[in-house]
């Protein structure tokens, strides 16, 4: 390793480039304990050096030193973000492997671990799978990749709402993932230009959502605007000067935390589309480092979280800005006739055959101008002001309805 010699105590307590160069200065044996200190990981998971600062580390690494942070420290090289993908995915099945065969692991991390492992499996022929984060502190944290994030033209990033938890949905949610990639592949013949080729789209497991004891609060919102904010910035700085298209795709609770990301002035996007958002303090699509004009929103028949304006102004409201979906199904003429149907309730958006499925696809390569605009809700006012709280029963973990 390079420099002067550090201790775990050392790592433990640095921030920034230096917790890199104190990290990079461990001999193997303090490497590997450094990888099972909650102090360490806690830096590496929940405070980070930035994007920019891993990846200028990192290109100044030797090989063999970055062959030894990655097998001998895999927790701490998988999830900083800036690291290489294709790094990051080894060093994290690495974790996942191990964290399986422990045999004193608990039952509820055995479970988290397993729902991951099952994410990964795909069709032969079906695009490759990477484990681009995973925390297993806790209830956990994932993110899952379908697709190449070095080289693809178009990346989304679907951020999940309340409820969504590694255990419980993980593999469903990245299941979804790449039903979302099928159906961009499908569309490859329009897709407006862009950097690179393909597609990738990650299931991005990577904030804790919340639940019934505590979905009155935005502190979990909070910080998953801000691992968003650190999501998109490690993807920028990986592609350096090549940047693909950056989508973001946001459910639920997911909406208000990526409206946060994107008003903060530290992430942009080239286009952003809520579904079945409750709303954010974000007044206009002005406030938001998006395209002019990419901001969309998709509203479906009896959902009772959209346009609820709960956390603040409604994003789908008349004077907001947006592009309102018209999601009402039927046959669409660009795709060699296709018919949709139209999405029912709060967790049918991104279900194949929908048609919000189809426009956030085309909205996604690019072809946002190729959707279907909803006539205007609440012409006589109202918009944008907050409700009273939304019948939670409709929404409950059992009503997700599974995968056909």
């Amino acid at each position: 390793m390079t420099g002067v010699q550090s201790t775990i105590d050392d790592v433990a307590a640095a921030r920034g480039r230096t917790f890199l160069d104190d990290l990079s200065s461990l001999d193997r044996s303090e490497l590997s304990r450094a990888d099972h200190d909650q102090r360490v990981a806690a830096t590496a998971q929940d405070d980070p050096p930035t994007a920019a600062e891993v990846t200028t580390w990192w290109a100044g690494l030797g090989d063999e030193e970055r062959r030894a942070l990655a097998t001998t420290a895999p927790s701490v090289v998988g999830n900083l973000e800036g690291v290489p993908y294709s790094v990051r995915d080894r060093a994290n099945r690495a974790v996942l492997t191990a964290g399986l065969a422990d045999q004193r692991a608990s039952a509820a991390r055995t479970a988290m671990l397993g729902q991951v492992r099952e994410s990964l499996v795909h069709e032969p022929g079906a695009p490759q799978r990477y484990l681009v984060t995973l925390d297993t502190r806790g209830a956990g944290r994932a993110a899952i990749a379908i697709g190449d994030l070095d080289t693809a033209a178009d990346v989304t990033v679907v951020v999940p709402g309340m409820f969504f938890t590694v255990t419980g949905q993980m593999t469903d949610f990245t299941n979804t993932a790449n039903d979302l990639y099928s159906e961009q592949a499908t569309l490859a013949g329009v897709a407006a230009p862009g950097s690179g080729s393909g597609v990738a789209v990650v299931a991005w497991m990577g904030y804790r959502t919340p639940d019934l004891s505590n979905i009155l609060s935005l502190g979990l919102a909070k910080t998953g605007a801000e691992r968003l904010e650190r999501a998109v910035g490690g993807l920028r700085a990986i592609r350096d000067g090549e940047q693909p298209r950056v989508n973001i795709v946001a459910h639920s609770y997911g909406s208000t935390a990526a409206l946060m990301a994107l008003s903060s002035g530290r992430m942009s996007a080239d286009t952003l589309t809520v579904l079945g958002s409750p709303g954010s303090d974000v007044q206009t699509a002005k406030e938001l480092a998006v395209g002019a004009g990419q901001v969309f929103v998709g509203d479906a028949h009896s959902d009772p979280i959209a346009g609820s304006g709960y956390f603040g102004t409604d994003p789908g409201s008349a004077t907001f800005g947006s592009t309102v979906l018209d999601l009402a199904g039927g046959v669409d003429t660009q795709d060699a006739g296709d018919v949709f149907r139209r999405p029912v309730g709060h967790n049918d958006y991104l279900k194949p055959g929908t048609a919000s499925l189809h426009d956030v696809a085309l909205i996604a390569v690019g072809r946002g101008d190729l959707v279907r605009e909803q006539v205007r809700r609440g012409e006589g006012g109202g918009d944008g002001v907050p409700q009273t709280s939304p019948d939670m029963y409709l929404v409950r973990p059992q009503d997700l309805q599974p995968r056909e």
